[in-house]
């Protein structure tokens, strides 16, 4: 039976036909793993996967003042922006904490397409909401979100979607699939060169297959969010509910590379700014264990000389290097820098870990 409050892609029967383990995820049924998350972790570092990210938001901003509505409320500027093209940003609260991580995409002069995580959604859009009378926020509740990535996703979207082969990295356009409107981005969440699609929820099933029977002379697989969780932390991106938190800054999580305080005012930058001029205390690093044996856990206490210095965020195994990988947050932030030597406790069983820059495996998402 399915339990009426839990939400459900317009994809949720292909994947049970195709064997999916399907999970709780935010609120929503999703496809954790196919084959195995192993498995599917290969396939994208070494050819292409097919990602169902229907739970996340869908969000378009339009109107006069939708500019000026995401200046205020997001921590990027977009008035450098130019049609086409896209920011990461962070939704801050009055403290400077993280409330949201999104990325924002220009379609037009006065138009962008907005997509939050899935449990921040209804939070973010009550935000644009009441934050403008120029400019409307329209949820696409129903649309479909599948990503491709891997290095062979250019031939596999490209021939389905002409389009996709002018599209730079963090680029973005409009066009049509089967007569509803798609927004085709080169993005993802992986590390590897990949694209991301939205389109009308009826839609679903063709562009699903579409694009599998497009990717089969390369090996494409259906993949979960398991594998998707192991190949974001692999490249040291972080994830709201678990790195980035409302009690954590983006200075204190190394994001001030998006945040622009020379655009004017919007929400929590009072906060940044006493931090810059007081110093951070905090700091999220990348650790990294030894072995097969000694695998990180989110909560894991960190120490050095046997004391508390911090907690991890995220961990897990790292197929591609072969060992344990972590965020966390260390502190005295200035007293552990890369190269540093910590411990980390799983289980009660302490083991030796070096703190590292991320990202921990060597890809880059803007490669051809």
């Amino acid at each position: 039976m399915h339990s009426a409050d839990v939400l459900r892609t317009p994809l949720e029967e292909v994947h049970r036909e195709l064997g999916a383990k399907i999970g709780p995820f935010a609120g929503w049924a999703m496809p954790i793993e196919y084959e195995g998350t192993v498995s599917e972790h290969r396939a994208v570092r070494e050819r292409v996967g097919l990602f169902d990210l229907s739970h996340l938001g869908k969000v378009d901003v339009a109107g006069p003042g939708a500019l000026a509505l995401l200046q205020r409320t997001l921590t990027n500027d977009h008035s450098k922006l130019p049609v086409g093209r896209a920011l990461y940003n962070l939704v801050l609260n009055d403290r400077g904490g993280v409330e949201e991580d999104l990325i924002a995409y220009r379609l037009a002069p006065d138009r962008f397409f907005v997509v939050p995580n899935a449990s921040n959604t209804a939070k973010v859009v009550a935000i644009l909401r009441g934050g403008s009378s120029d400019a409307d926020a329209v949820e696409h509740a129903g649309w479909c979100f599948l990503g491709v990535q891997g290095p062979r996703s250019p031939e596999v979207v490209g021939g389905l979607l002409p389009e996709a082969a002018d599209l730079p990295f963090m680029g973005c356009t409009e066009t049509e699939y089967r007569g509803r409107r798609l927004v085709l981005t080169r993005s993802g969440y992986t590390g590897e060169v990949g694209f991301e699609l939205f389109t009308d929820g009826t839609s679903a099933e063709d562009l699903w297959t579409d694009l599998m029977e497009a990717g089969e002379p390369f090996q494409i697989e259906p993949c979960g969010l398991g594998a998707r969780d192991v190949l974001r932390l692999e490249m040291g991106y972080p994830l709201y509910g678990q790195d980035l938190l409302p009690e954590r800054t983006p200075l204190e999580a190394g994001l001030s590379w998006a945040v622009s305080f020379d655009k004017g005012p919007f929400a929590g930058r009072d906060a940044l700014e006493r931090q810059r001029r007081d110093g951070v205390t905090t700091r999220l690093r990348g650790l990294v264990t030894e072995g097969r044996r000694h695998i990180p856990r989110s909560h894991c206490a960190v120490l050095a000389d046997g004391a508390r210095i911090g907690e991890v965020t995220s961990g897990t195994f790292s197929p591609t290097i072969g060992h344990g990988i972590a965020l966390a947050y260390l502190s005295p932030a200035e007293g552990f820098e890369p190269g540093a030597e910590v411990q980390i406790d799983v289980r009660g069983r302490i083991g030796p870990a070096r703190v590292v820059k991320p990202p921990f495996v060597d890809r880059s998402p803007r490669d051809r």
